[in-house]
């Protein structure tokens, strides 16, 4: 079993715990959170070990999975890497493209893996589907919160929209062409809704859509392909996939039959996996110890990482323009 640490006992941070020392494939060993009152009253409601400072968890364990504020995610996994451990980063990987560049030249040097916690390619949803998204030429995505003041301190392209720029990204075998956007600062002082349309060079569109002020919550993306449809509904966990193949010469009673304008015929038909729930948390990380262990590609590569954080800067960088 590998040893793990988290750095970072926030909310996430204790959700990470809980499952790290619930998993088969870690041994966890402890955790470290720089506020003392916060780490004191962690430790002593779950029992779990507190370290009094980072370079004594770092020490101890052989995997550093790091849950703290972006901006330090650098100087975190910097430190780290540069002992020989491997690096699980909470998204975004950094709060700059120039830093998550750093962090993948620091492991590459140091022989360590890293992954970033992009936790919407682990959704059971998502994962029915994605074997079925064949070159999509047209995305829709909408992702929606309710106003919660933790993650206001950055935009919430970086905040929310991140996740969907990810997802886009791992199935879209194309680079960006051009991004145009518009945001939104309502209560933040970063917008607070943002909508971007992402253009790919093999013609693919994207219209992704973020908001954390919303009255419900929501997250849905629609993926348009060829003769094929595909709904992933990530906060429910549902999906739908509607595709579409030459009618039958003598169609049956029930089968749902189109014609186009040039007469075309073509019948609709549902072809919807089934859907294996799971905790998506604790799959991405143990799905990572495999990587460590077999000497694999993790699911979600730092490379991955820090592609969704530059799509998500054009995206900012296009607000206004």
């Amino acid at each position: 079993m590998l040893k793990v640490g988290v750095l970072g006992a926030g909310h996430l941070g204790k959700i990470h715990l809980r499952l790290l020392n619930q998993s088969e494939k870690y041994n966890l060993v402890g955790f470290y959170d720089p506020f003392t009152e916060n780490a004191e009253k962690v430790a002593a409601e779950f029992g779990y070990r507190k370290f009094d400072t980072i370079e004594e968890l770092i020490d101890a364990v052989d995997v550093v999975d790091i849950v703290t504020p972006t901006l330090s995610h650098f100087d975190c996994a910097k430190l780290a890497i540069e002992s020989g451990k491997h690096v699980f980063l909470e998204k975004p990987i950094t709060t700059t493209v120039a830093e998550a560049e750093a962090i993948i030249a620091l492991t590459e040097k140091h022989n360590v893996y890293g992954q970033v916690g992009h936790v919407e390619r682990f959704n059971p949803a998502f994962r029915s589907v994605v074997s079925k998204i064949e070159n999509p030429m047209f995305i829709e995505t909408h992702r929606l919160a309710e106003f919660n003041p933790r993650g206001t301190d950055v935009p919430v392209v970086l905040d929310l929209m991140i996740h969907d720029l990810d997802a886009i990204l791992s199935v879209v075998n194309s680079p960006v062409k051009h991004v145009s956007a518009s945001g939104v600062a309502i209560i933040s002082e970063s917008p607070d809704i943002a909508n971007a349309r992402i253009e790919f060079e093999n013609g693919c569109v994207a219209n992704v859509t973020a908001s954390r002020i919303s009255m419900k919550n929501m997250r849905k993306t629609r993926f348009f392909q060829k003769d094929a449809y595909i709904s992933v509904d990530f906060l429910e966990k549902t999906c739908e996939v509607v595709k579409m193949k030459e009618a039958p010469e003598v169609p049956g009673d029930f089968d749902l039959i189109l014609q186009n304008a040039e007469g075309v015929k073509k019948q609709i038909y549902y072809d919807n996996p089934e859907v294996h729930q799971n905790n998506a948390i604790l799959d991405e990380l143990e799905t990572f110890h495999d990587a460590i262990v077999n000497k694999t590609r993790p699911v979600v590569t730092l490379e991955d990482g820090t592609k969704a954080l530059k799509l998500a800067y054009q995206i900012i960088e296009a607000f206004g323009k």
